[in-house]
């Protein structure tokens, strides 16, 4: 699989833009403002969307996506969510108010958007390639992936703080190649990590040891302004041995 980091930050400013993964060239994992970069062709070739939350940094372009490349659209873009992310969609986002509900147009017979609901468990294939959803830990729903392609696959956490879930989710699995997960704020915002259902690196350090596998690391989702403090921290926690703080539009193969 290549993977490219559209986004990352956990905001915006200059050249940082909020979480969007690329799967190849035809999936994507969250729609934040990283979907910018990526050319109307580019858009075009997208066919699958999945959703780890509502919060805005990871939908906001999802609506503007649609929009852009609505003539393009040959056979709909599939939104992958749990219910109540598609559910916080249709209510907040697609409904005629915020934007148009594009489940219906240019009809109901024939949308250039489908929502098809998704929960922790269920197994989702496109080609050869396998997503399953692993509950987190958050202030709405949310969800992590886990992404199996052949011997090789990746998780990602998408946004969470202290859980158990995640971790014993990812122990079951047989293997894992790479780990993204968000660190949002430095230790000295530690109540706000809490309050606010993120990790801080003194939390990642108590969590990370539940982990059986010994992925590559890397690290997303930091404050604007925040992400060499937040670099020095996790590595004075000793979080792992290495590790590599995104900065968005990266591509590796996994």
């Amino acid at each position: 699989m290549k993977l490219t980091i559209l986004g990352s930050s956990g905001g915006i400013g200059g050249k940082l833009r909020t979480t969007s993964l690329m799967i190849d060239d035809d999936i994507l994992i969250d729609a934040g403002t990283g979907i910018s970069i990526l050319s109307l062709a580019e858009m075009e070739k997208l066919q699958h969307i999945f959703l780890t939350h509502s919060h805005l940094d990871h939908i906001a372009n999802l609506p503007l996506l649609i929009d852009s490349i609505f003539e393009k659209i040959k056979r709909p873009i599939t939104v992958h969510a749990q219910p109540a992310t598609i559910k916080a969609l249709k209510e907040h986002i697609f409904n005629w108010v915020i934007w148009p509900d594009f489940s219906c147009l240019p009809n109901a017979e024939n949308p250039v958007m489908l929502f098809s609901e998704m929960v922790p468990g269920k197994l989702v294939t496109i080609d050869d390639r396998e997503f399953e959803m692993i509950p987190v830990n958050h202030t709405v729903p949310s969800v992590g992936y886990y992404v199996r392609q052949g011997e090789k696959s990746f998780a990602f956490s998408g946004d969470t703080t202290t859980n158990d879930t995640f971790w014993a989710g990812l122990n079951l699995r047989e293997g894992l190649d790479v780990l993204i997960i968000e660190v949002a704020f430095p230790n000295s915002q530690i109540e706000l990590s809490k309050a606010a259902f993120h990790y801080c690196p003194s939390l990642l350090a108590s969590d990370i040891v539940k982990l059986e596998h010994t992925p590559r690391i890397y690290i997303s989702h930091p404050k604007p302004g925040q992400e060499k403090m937040i670099e020095a921290e996790l590595k004075a926690c000793g979080v792992c041995d290495e590790f590599i703080c995104l900065q968005g539009d990266e591509s590796f193969t996994v």
